[in-house]
């Protein structure tokens, strides 16, 4: 019994052992690292701090933000083994926010301020710009992954008072440009032959997901694919069957699922595969990447493809960090032991490593203005590679260029100067690389319903 018990325990989902712990218990831990007797004495008080602020007890958004928490954590261990950044220990200060709310963002970002931290470093959040105006009034760097144009733009209209703000991926009117390449990529490979050049796209109604849904509809226009159907969704679906029956009487040869939460991609691919469009192409936007939708579907997601703007590569690098990540927290690859967020657990570690490499290079540890811009202005002009692809913000939107080149600005002609888009299939239970062939790990394979 104790044995059972034990097991029992131990496949409990992220968000169960997160809630039944409690929020409280969990950032006390994840916020006070001890000092590290290899820290000198004398700097041990005088750390370095980044805020995280990570939507850890809310019904969505708890998979990317323990991810990138995950991937902070593993980057400051490994950093403060070495002796912290000029003999300073780094720490986490982890406010508990609600993503989609935008006083909630704000006050996590002002929770950061008030405990003086010496950057932010966030996953994302769907009201970026009330996070933007209140971090403005501190002006630490600002390192995240929001994957949003409005974000940028934003930037863009007004460079110097949020000069300290940087996305450190492209943003999501790429997922909405490139996909018609992808579908010409993937015709060329002889695999897959389209029943027709039609596109049924499926939208939830979130402003990320209308600006995938936009650009989309921008390249397939200047493409030989035609936009034949547009189906609109609102968060929770409960019931994908008049979903699916809209996309069967469409008959498009090529479908994507322009929604973002992993737990409910994989029920429409548990449904769909029941009732399948006969030759389709299925593409479901990013949260397929969350460790959920192979924990929740397993065997029925054979096939299903899926892309992410900010992704660890499948190189040397970025398999050495997946073996270490999963070492370093087996409890998060529980299918197969091979199942990790292949997003916010780089992201979240590229950033530490990024920060690191600024206070090392600027010498800049304070906590005032003039340490604060000389530690962004070294970002903005120092691309750094990490485990994700390369990280140049140095442009007009200040966002990582992106590859491959769509044709609507702010691109790279190479995945080893922009940061390179990952479109991946299920195989065998596994995510696997398809395309660009630059970094691809597999080849597209032939799904059943074909």
């Amino acid at each position: 019994m104790k044995k059972n018990k034990k097991k029992s325990l131990k496949n409990k989902t992220r968000r169960k052992v997160i809630k039944g712990l409690g929020s409280a218990v969990f950032l006390a831990a994840a916020s006070n690292f001890l000092p590290m007797p290899w820290v000198r004495r004398a700097d041990a008080s005088n750390h370095l701090l980044i805020g995280v602020p990570s939507s850890l007890s809310t019904p969505y958004g708890v998979a990317d933000d323990q991810d990138h928490l995950n991937g902070t954590i593993m980057a400051i261990e490994a950093i403060n083994a070495k002796g912290g950044v000029l003999g300073r220990e780094l720490k986490t200060f982890v406010p508990d926010y609600d993503k989609l709310s935008a006083e909630s963002t704000q006050s996590a970002i002002a929770a950061c301020i008030d405990k003086k931290v010496h950057a932010i470093s966030n996953a994302f959040t769907f009201a970026p710009i009330p996070g933007m105006d209140t971090s403005a009034k501190w002006k630490a760097p600002y390192l995240q992954g929001n994957t949003q144009r409005l974000a940028t733009e934003e930037f863009k209209r007004n460079p110097k008072k949020y000069s300290h703000v940087l996305q450190t991926d492209p943003s999501e009117v790429n997922y909405g440009w490139t996909y018609p390449m992808w579908l010409d990529a993937m015709k060329k490979t002889g695999v897959w032959k389209p029943v027709n050049n039609k596109v049924h796209i499926i939208s939830e109604q979130t402003g990320y997901n209308q600006t995938i849904l936009k650009a989309a509809k921008e390249s397939l226009a200047k493409s030989d694919w035609e936009l034949a159907g547009d189906t609109q969704i609102q968060y929770p679906v409960n019931d994908w069957g008049p979903v699916i029956q809209e996309l069967k009487k469409v008959g498009a040869g090529a479908i994507m699922c322009n929604h973002w939460m992993a737990a409910e991609e994989a029920a429409f691919c548990k449904q769909f595969r029941a009732d399948p469009v006969p030759g389709a192409i299925v593409y479901v936007q990013y949260g397929a990447s969350q460790p959920e939708f192979l924990e929740l579907g397993g065997r029925a997601m054979e096939g299903f493809c899926w892309s992410t703007v900010l992704g660890v590569y499948g190189d040397e690098m970025g398999e050495q960090f997946r073996k270490d990540y999963l070492k370093r927290f087996p409890e998060f690859g529980t299918y197969k032991k091979n199942t990790m967020g292949l997003v916010y657990t780089g992201n979240g570690y590229d950033i530490v490593n990024y920060l690191a490499a600024s206070w090392n290079a600027t010498k800049a540890l304070g906590l005032n203005q003039e340490d604060f811009k000389k530690n962004c202005d070294w970002i903005r002009t120092n691309p750094f590679r990490g485990v994700c692809g390369m990280m140049d913000m140095n442009n007009e939107y200040q966002e990582a260029l992106h590859f491959p080149d769509n044709g609507f600005g702010n691109q790279s002609n190479s995945h080893e100067t922009g940061m390179g888009q990952l479109y991946v299939q299920v195989q065998n239970v596994q995510h696997r690389i398809i395309w660009p062939n630059d970094y691809s790990q597999s080849k597209l394979e032939g799904c059943d319903w074909w």
